[in-house]
């Protein structure tokens, strides 16, 4: 395979069933079954994206016509995803998280015209929203439904569906997409949502292509192409994971192992042992959490160890030296670093953090351990990815990296990014006003597209790499004019061993005041350490408790600007998670959705 093929694609399919031809009976997808790692070949996966795409097409589907895709992460998800585009219809996926309502939004704003869904479970949210909406009547279980009613909703059985001529299904789907071109819409990807009803992200096959080239040529190009194999955890619904997780794998040729979940994920690791994972911050943060707290429990030597190794990878960040900088790295090379990869599975080419800030203490940790993380930039509007970190531009954990090739992007007056290419979206769906608010034509440069504006707060360094700084419409900006970075305080604040998750406001106040979430694990040590019952709630009113997590903000003052300092807190309720509204699935906090709930709270913080 050659990188140039990626520019002259023409669509999504088209580059899945030539890798497909390429690869024959290699392994593809693997997925545990029965306590068991089990594969499905490329060949098998193209028969059965072709025999669904034909299935979609009995079922009276059209091209264009938008087809909803709610399961969890599955081979089933790709084969459903790969035959609604070669059936030349959208796939608009959705969050297994969604509640009922939630649904509704996304089948009314979309008209979707059928449903596919992994089973029972998530029908229980998924099957009322349908028969509300008055959308998706064709209803595909990729397992049995349970006990539904007929008439209203046309249920369809995923097996039944690929049934037919394999070969003939191939030759219909061939002849079908030799008609949709790279600005045709592959799919609807709903942003998550952070501050109000998700918007409907129309990605077309060209803008995906274009993040696939990139990555392909930075990983072929930096650390050499091989044999990939991608262990998927993130949701397929994310547009990280949709393109890092399944299409950029396509496009190279890889094998893609789907995680059981997040409390199996470590045992995962070491069973598949991936060379490459897409994986947002708030993950690196738990793992970190593990890392050390395994590292604590072995004695002296491995946390004297772990202490020397920060300091190395501080003080190359800094472009400093000590003459003992070669022998440490030996020492380190040959004792703990190979027992932290191990648990990475021991192949691991690089960790790419993406959907949300990292911050670079967790970027500087990891690479002191002896793995590479790559944190890239983007948004669903630009298919997600525009700029990544590459050891070939050298890496700074304060940056994003230089833009992915062929993608232009430049600082606004004001400081916004702006980001221009066949990345970024044709708009949003049968949402014009919120499109013309983001994408802007240049009018002495129509011929190259819109400038997609971000939102985002940024400046690029001498060395071409993006250094994001704030979102626009995040910044605090104080009674004196200040502006504060809120993701940079919360991000120094949930670096602390006390504390779990946090949350900062203050625009238009005299200072900055927090949320905070204490650490569940920290807490119980605290309160066995001092001889008390664990409640969590009733911890957060004992005054010797609160001064613990006070003692912990102060250490963060102590390194914060004078207006940026967290005078006061208060604490939440409970962590902050998706279940409550409060977390998007791609573990963002909701800032809306913490201030409606806890703004009498915060309100008081200011008074006294």
């Amino acid at each position: 395979m050659q990188l140039t093929e990626f520019s002259t694609t023409p669509n999504l399919v088209a580059l899945f069933l030539a890798r497909a031809d390429e690869k024959g009976d290699a392994p593809f997808l693997r997925a545990k079954r029965n306590g068991q790692w089990q594969s499905i070949s490329w060949k098998e996966t193209a028969q059965k994206v072709c025999l669904l795409a034909e299935g979609l097409i009995k079922l009276g589907l059209r091209r264009g016509d938008p087809v909803m895709l709610v399961s969890e992460n599955r081979p089933e998800w790709a084969i459903a995803d790969l035959a609604i585009m070669a059936a030349g219809c959208i796939t608009v996926p959705t969050y297994t998280t969604n509640t009922e309502r939630d649904h509704t939004h996304i089948l009314e704003n979309s008209s979707a015209c059928a449903v596919i869904v992994s089973g029972a479970k998530l029908g229980k949210a998924l099957l009322p929203a349908v028969l509300r909406s008055g959308h998706g009547r064709h209803v595909i279980g990729m397992e049995p439904l349970g006990a539904t009613q007929a008439g209203a909703l046309n249920y369809h059985d995923w097996d039944s569906l690929l049934e037919g001529d394999a070969a003939a299904a191939r030759k219909a789907v061939e002849a079908r997409i030799a008609t949709i071109g790279r600005a045709d819409t592959a799919c609807i990807i709903y942003t998550s949502g952070t501050g109000g009803a998700p918007r409907g992200v129309m990605q077309h096959h060209g803008a995906i292509l274009h993040n696939v080239a990139g990555a392909a040529r930075i990983l072929a190009e930096d650390f050499g192409w091989g044999d990939e194999v991608f262990l998927s955890f993130l949701p397929l619904s994310h547009a990280y994971e949709h393109t890092g997780g399944q299409f950029l794998p396509i496009g190279m040729g890889g094998q893609i192992a789907y995680a059981e979940g997040l409390e199996k994920l470590g045992a995962n690791i070491e069973e598949v042992r991936p060379t490459i994972m897409v994986v947002v911050p708030r993950l690196f943060e738990v793992l970190r959490t593990r890392i050390i707290k395994g590292i604590e429990k072995q004695g002296r030597l491995p946390n004297y160890l772990m202490d020397k190794a920060i300091d190395l990878a501080s003080r190359r960040a800094e472009g400093k030296k000590h003459l003992s900088d070669p022998i440490l790295e030996a020492v380190l090379e040959r004792t703990l670093r190979p027992k932290v990869r191990a648990r990475f599975g021991g192949r691991m080419k690089a960790l790419v953090s993406g959907g949300a800030p990292l911050n670079p203490e967790i970027g500087l940790f990891f690479q002191a351990m002896g793995l590479t993380l790559l944190q890239g930039y983007g948004q669903t509007e630009c298919a997600p990815v525009a700029a990544v970190n590459r050891p070939s531009a050298g890496i700074r954990m304060e940056t994003v990296g230089p833009p992915l090739p062929d993608t232009e992007i430049r600082i606004a007056e004001d400081g916004e990014i702006l980001i221009r290419g066949e990345l970024v979206m044709h708009g949003y769906w049968r949402n014009d006003a919120e499109t013309a608010k983001v994408l802007k034509i240049d009018p002495a440069e129509p011929e190259k597209g819109p400038w997609l504006h971000t939102g985002d707060i940024g400046l690029i360094d001498s060395a071409g790499r993006i250094r994001i700084t704030d979102r626009k419409k995040d910044m605090i900006v104080n009674d004196k004019g200040d502006n504060i970075s809120p993701q940079r305080v919360e991000g120094m604040l949930t670096l602390q061993p006390e504390i779990a998750q946090a949350m900062v406001v203050g625009d238009r106040r005299p200072y900055v005041v927090g949320l905070i979430v204490p650490d569940c694990e920290w807490a119980l040590d605290w309160a066995q350490a001092n001889q008390i019952h664990f409640d969590m709630k009733s911890l957060q009113g004992d005054p010797a408790f609160r001064a613990a997590v006070r003692e912990a903000m102060d250490r963060v003052n102590s390194d914060l600007s004078v207006v940026e300092k967290v005078r006061q807190f208060a604490f939440a309720d409970e962590p902050f998670a998706i279940d409550n509204e409060e977390m998007t699935p791609s573990m963002k906090i909701r800032r809306h959705k913490l201030k409606e709930r806890y703004g009498a709270r915060l309100d008081a913080l200011y008074k006294g």
